[in-house]
């Protein structure tokens, strides 16, 4: 795909200086771009390459004033790093969207429904009773069980596994290997000491614009008719373990090796880091704020709290602990010498 540098600014709202008919057919970084790309200067210290670039096209703020002379084309922005991500996202779009038809082989169950403009990838399954939106893209190797529905321009990648009775909104994106729907982690105790499967009868909702990474899993509910919910907007990471009966609100975000045990709520515009562990049946404020490897062993009910350490509490009580704890050999110390005179 190739674009001139005056349809870059149309999109991006911006200005262009220099020539505006060049072809861009590519993103680079500054310091590497080649003449058919366009680069971005956002950071001020690298500045410098912008005199020596070879870019085809370089956006810059739109008060940016060059203490040197410049040969490539300028488009003046706002914000150069977001506009940046515009065009990343719209590149993303044209590439991820272009693809569509069936490929053989691949299999449709009885009674599904699939709208115009989807793409089946080959060796992909779709079950009895589902229901495809428009524009979706199912790549191969992708399995959607039985009474599934998948709302408009959404993306089931290689791999990714949907179980019977899971329901993706629209916009939504569900990367290779992630697993939507598999049995909860409920086992009764015996007399024996064995331990007996509980049946987990539920399912999992997706609301719109959701975006779930590799290899993360979302257990279904225990009971038939919950779910297991992720809400409006929320991203989740790679490496993700979403326990049955969870729900996570709007706009959360949550890195790698978290994981969320049973019937725990999670608010909305949450932040939590890599590896954070969080108990069951317990509620999380929303705006809370969770740094990494940090174990949630109840309930906040403090919105915008930012939660740190091992056993979590408040970050300002835990750096006044911590500044104790790295004077704990000196007070040690200390303390022996006291002894000593006594």
């Amino acid at each position: 795909m190739e674009f001139s540098v005056n349809q870059i600014a149309q999109l991006l709202n911006g200005i262009v200086e220099g020539d505006g008919e060049r072809k861009i057919s590519g993103l680079g970084k500054i310091q590497e771009a080649l003449s058919h790309q366009l680069a971005f200067l956002s950071n001020p210290k690298y500045e410098q390459f912008i005199y020596t670039t070879k870019a085809g096209a370089v956006m810059v703020r739109k008060d940016f004033a060059p203490e040197n002379q410049i040969e490539t084309t300028l488009i003046k922005v706002e914000d150069p790093y977001a506009s940046f991500t515009v065009l990343l996202e719209e590149y993303h779009k044209a590439v991820t969207y272009s693809k569509s038809g069936v490929e053989e082989p691949c299999f449709l169950g009885e009674n599904s429904t699939v709208g115009d403009d989807v793409y089946r990838g080959a060796f992909s399954y779709i079950g009895k009773n589902v229901t495809i939106g428009k524009n979706v893209k199912i790549y191969p190797n992708a399995y959607i069980g039985s009474n599934c529905k998948v709302g408009d321009n959404s993306i089931i990648y290689a791999g990714a596994k949907l179980y019977e009775g899971t329901i993706i909104g629209n916009n939504c994106t569900i990367h290779s290997g992630a697993v939507l729907g598999s049995d909860g982690f409920g086992f009764a105790p015996q007399q024996d000491g064995t331990y007996k499967a509980i049946p987990q009868m539920g399912h999992v909702v997706l609301e719109d614009n959701v975006s779930i990474g590799a290899n993360t899993v979302i257990d279904c509910a225990t009971f038939q008719g919950d779910a297991t919910t992720i809400k409006n907007g929320t991203k989740l990471d790679n490496l993700i373990q979403i326990a049955h009966n969870v729900t996570i609100g709007k706009n959360t975000v949550i890195a790698a090796q978290t994981g969320i045990s049973g019937s725990t709520e999670v608010g909305d515009n949450c932040v939590f880091a890599g590896q954070v562990g969080v108990v069951g049946h317990i509620k999380i404020a929303n705006k809370t704020t969770i740094g990494a490897k940090a174990g949630i062993p109840k309930s906040n009910k403090k919105e915008g709290e930012v939660l740190f350490g091992e056993i979590a509490f408040d970050i300002k009580d835990y750096m006044k602990c911590y500044a104790i704890f790295k004077k704990l050999p000196d007070i040690n110390n200390r303390l022996r010498e006291l002894e000593k005179k006594s």
